[in-house]
């Protein structure tokens, strides 16, 4: 048995159906028109409590009720009287019984309603700073360039062009997307955040072809703008021609008029770093060759005889300064001695016959020095007194009861005062 809801209606007579599958038969019907982008005039725009905007499209003929989301308010510019251009779908409203346009994006329509809608996002930058904000250097040699582009190959080709010319092989990473239409700014923004925070990435190029300004417009966009603007590395914009001025030229920072001039200004050019380095390296043989002639000149200009003889007498003074001289064998004395025997041997006579005496007189000497090293004399019971002026005392009467005094012994010092100064004659 076959069961149905409705009976067949005579022909000619309606058809019997219940308001519910009426309205469920309209809704399909409608759905079946699919994403249409219209036309028309705003009338009466006005804004829910829940953020949903309302108002009606209408034309010289015709009326339709538009409703958009909260979630696409952003996107869409409703203002009383201006010619738009509404991209959403219908849809039939059960509860109102009434035919409706589910909107996802609202643009102006129109050369001054474009230029009006940019002119505000515009003052809304500049009040932030965003426009006048410094801009960014572009790395001479990036580890990776990133592409922000449509699917379609145009602008792709045209940057590859450019790297094979300028340095095959180059990373260039290409992050394709939505370029125009509804949710576009939104889906730029998303593909640059992907593309900051790939690693190696050290700039980023939006690129896009030509078009007109409502294709051009997405690239205005205020989240778009401060997406730039808020990037982690430099961006350069090359959006469509060179005639085009989307607001993110405005934020970027730096603008080229095509992509293909982008590409140039953030490839390096091989040939060119290949001749920089052969003229860097050039250039420091160049100065090592003259360094080392200078360096081999200042050695063979040297006299190590008076050098020699400086260092001695450097070496003397310091001794001196020291106040440990013993009466009779001062060290500069014994060293001026060893240079008069230095200066004395015949050199006629056979080199090793001289060297060997004069080696000979130099131990001597230097046992003789060794003997007369003042710790070594103060290791065998002496001392250095000196006085309240660091003076060392050799007599007792230069010295008076009360007086301090600074006892150095052969290993520490020690601290004493004059109690009695007597002063002993003979011995």
């Amino acid at each position: 048995m076959t069961l149905t809801l409705f009976e067949d209606p005579a022909p000619g007579a309606p058809r019997a159906v219940t308001l519910v599958r009426l309205a469920a038969e309209i809704a399909r019907q409608v759905a079946r028109i699919g994403p249409v982008a219209v036309e028309g005039e705003v009338h009466r725009p006005t804004t829910g409590r829940s953020g949903w905007v309302y108002f009606t499209l209408r034309d010289r003929s015709a009326q339709v009720s538009v409703v958009v989301p909260r979630s696409r308010a952003a996107h869409c510019r409703a203002v009383a009287g201006e010619r738009v251009r509404v991209v959403g779908s219908l849809e039939w409203s059960n509860d109102r019984g009434q035919l409706q346009l589910r909107a996802d994006e609202v643009l102006p329509v129109g050369a001054g309603a474009i230029a009006a809608l940019i002119a505000e996002t515009r003052s809304r930058l500049q009040a932030d700073g965003l426009t006048s904000r410094a801009r960014r250097s572009l790395p001479m040699l990036p580890a990776a360039i990133g592409v922000v582009c449509g699917a379609d190959a145009a602008v792709r080709r045209d940057i590859e062009s450019v790297v094979a010319v300028r340095f095959p092989g180059y990373p260039v990473v290409f992050q394709e997307t939505t370029v125009s239409g509804p949710g576009a700014a939104a889906s730029i923004v998303e593909a640059l955040l992907v593309l900051s925070r790939r690693p190696g990435v050290e700039v980023v190029v939006l690129a896009r072809g030509g078009g007109d300004a409502t294709a051009l417009l997405p690239w205005s966009e205020e989240e778009l703008c401060r997406a730039v603007a808020a990037c982690p590395v430099p961006i350069v914009s090359a959006i469509g021609h060179e005639a085009d001025r989307p607001l993110c030229d405005e934020v970027a920072d730096l603008r080229c008029g095509t992509p293909s001039l982008a590409a140039t200004a953030v490839v390096p050019d091989a040939r060119v770093l290949a001749d920089r380095l052969e003229s860097a390296r050039q250039a420091s043989g160049v100065a090592f060759a003259r360094r080392w002639g200078d360096v081999a000149r200042e050695l063979e200009a040297v006299d190590t005889r008076r050098a020699l003889e400086a260092a001695v007498a450097s070496a003397t003074d310091r001794l001196a300064g020291d106040g440990l001289r013993l009466a009779g064998h001062h060290p500069r004395r014994r060293l001026e001695e060893c240079r008069r025997r230095l200066e004395g041997p015949e050199w006629r006579r056979r080199t090793g016959e001289i060297l060997g005496r004069a080696g000979g007189r130099l131990d001597a000497d230097l046992r003789h020095l060794v003997a007369l090293d003042p710790v070594r004399v103060l290791g065998r019971g002496y001392a250095v007194v000196t006085g309240p002026g660091g003076a060392v005392v050799r007599r007792a009467d230069e010295v008076a009861p009360g007086d301090p005094l600074a006892i150095r012994l052969a290993a520490g010092r020690l601290a004493a005062t004059v109690i009695e100064a007597t002063e002993v004659t003979g011995g």
